[in-house]
């Protein structure tokens, strides 16, 4: 064999070799994260091993890895917002979400350490980073024992503050430690334990939504807390018939009497002086019907077309019928927008994310800001009267001023849902929820006793 047959045959082997080396970065650097989380990834039968803890805001774990198993010490307490890592039915809630920051495989989290273990080699096992969440298990057990007394229900607990979720919980649950021996029967359980119903979740808000019909209107100057409305059983428009809850009266009242009375007629009048156009206007400085900025994903909004909105439409709009759906998230961020002077919180989950080489702390963001500070601090007052001598008494506090709304959403599925969304101290304010129990009947019978309890646990634990 020549000399030249050997530099060529060299260089083939040379052009082959940097082929493979290229290949072997694109599949590592730029491919990796996809391929790590392939549901047909065989890495994925060992899941568990080497991924970081996932823990409550007081260093309790919620999601651990022992041996080669993934162990939830909390059970189905917490089993919605931390979800499970399964090798065999994959990933949800945080485990999911934060799947490559939890992994072992530090390939498959950042580029540059994917070059240096590829040039340098690893130095001992891999391990995944922690997660450091912003759940009080306290006013968790709180909310979910409350919930429990009901087949359906969920509810969101922030810090109106910062957006911290201090407890998020959706019924019915079920335990993620016999995941693979309950699958079977819950994909057919009719009532979807696998669902998260406070973010994924979407119901007609009902006369919660009033207090984004109340702020619109005085924002814009369309109302002040002194005008006044007439309620004497209904209000026809055009071929639709609007009226209370087992027609109730309420006369002529003020804003505030209207709100604290929860009159539909008074805020079908209320949403026909808004508008289509600047209804529409104020959603979108709302938020509704976009993405949700959150941890975990989050249903969007559901509102009608503008085209399709006409009197009769926007009259039910008004006291949160007709078309419109939202997530109990939705509804926590609106209760929250008042309780921080309107604006809108960036809500989070993880508070922290601890890396063997770095740790990631999550900042209080903002979302948006609907409304004025005046006009939340009306608003604000109107949710003081529904505690104080309105439908929402229930949710009462002895020495607390509590701000809340309630809410009795009709559906074409049954009982109406109840409702209610709530912050305190009103003047204060640290805490906000959001509760809805489906199929029950009124909120301020079902769905305000669970607020008042869980404020007051909330309350007691976040003096400051």
């Amino acid at each position: 064999m020549t000399d030249r047959a050997i530099a060529r045959l060299g260089a083939i082997f040379v052009a082959l070799f940097a082929i493979v080396a290229v290949r072997q970065l694109w599949l590592q650097v730029v491919e990796g994260p996809r391929l790590t989380v392939s549901q047909y990834n065989p890495r994925h039968t060992a899941i568990a091993v080497g991924r970081g803890s996932i823990l409550a805001s007081d260093g309790t774990p919620l999601g651990v890895t022992r041996g080669a198993k993934r162990v939830y010490p909390q059970g189905a307490l917490v089993a919605q917002p931390v979800g499970y890592a399964s090798g065999r039915y994959g990933t949800s809630g945080l485990e999911d979400a934060f799947d490559r920051a939890l992994t072992a495989h530090t390939d498959a989290v950042d580029p540059i350490s994917q070059l240096r273990q590829i040039v340098g080699g690893s130095h001992g096992a891999p391990r995944g980073a922690d997660i450091v969440t912003t759940l009080d298990l306290t006013i968790q057990s709180t909310l979910v024992g409350s919930l429990s007394r009901y087949p359906r229900a969920a509810g969101v607990v922030m810090d109106p503050r910062t957006g911290a979720v201090l407890a998020l919980a959706s019924l019915p649950a079920y335990d993620p430690n016999k995941l693979d021996a309950l699958w079977p029967s819950l994909l057919k359980d009719p009532s979807s334990p696998l669902l998260d119903r406070s973010t994924g979740g979407l119901y007609p808000p009902g006369s919660t939504f009033k207090v984004v019909t109340a702020a619109d209107a005085l924002d814009a100057g369309i109302v002040t807390p002194q005008s006044t409305f007439s309620d004497y059983g209904g209000l026809t428009i055009g071929n639709f018939r609007v009226h209370n809850d087992e027609e109730e009266v309420t006369g002529t009242q003020d804003l505030t009497g209207a709100f604290a009375l929860s009159s539909n007629v008074d805020f079908a009048q209320i949403a026909l002086k808004i508008g289509v156009n600047t209804w529409f206007e104020y959603a979108g400085k709302w938020g509704l019907g976009q993405p949700v900025d959150f941890d975990l994903a989050v249903s969007p909004d559901r509102l009608p077309a503008k085209k399709d909105v006409y009197a009769g439409i926007l009259a039910q709009l008004g006291f949160g019928q007709a078309s419109l759906l939202v997530t109990p998230m939705r509804m926590a961020l609106i209760a929250a927008t008042i309780a921080h002077d309107g604006t809108t919180p960036r809500p989070f989950l993880v508070r922290r994310i601890a890396g063997s080489e770095t740790g990631i702390a999550t900042r209080p963001e903002t979302l948006a800001q609907p409304i004025s500070t005046e006009t939340a601090h009306e608003v604000r007052d109107l949710m003081i009267a529904v505690v104080q001598r309105g439908t929402g008494t229930a949710a009462q506090l002895p020495g607390v001023t509590v701000a809340g709304k309630t809410g009795t959403a009709t559906n074409p599925h049954g009982r109406s849902h109840a409702w209610f969304v709530a912050f305190a101290p009103a003047e204060a304010p640290r805490v906000a929820v959001a509760i809805v129990v489906e199929n029950v009947g009124y909120g301020g019978t079902y769905a305000a006793p669970i607020a008042r309890e869980v404020l007051r646990v909330a309350l007691a634990r976040h003096r400051t």
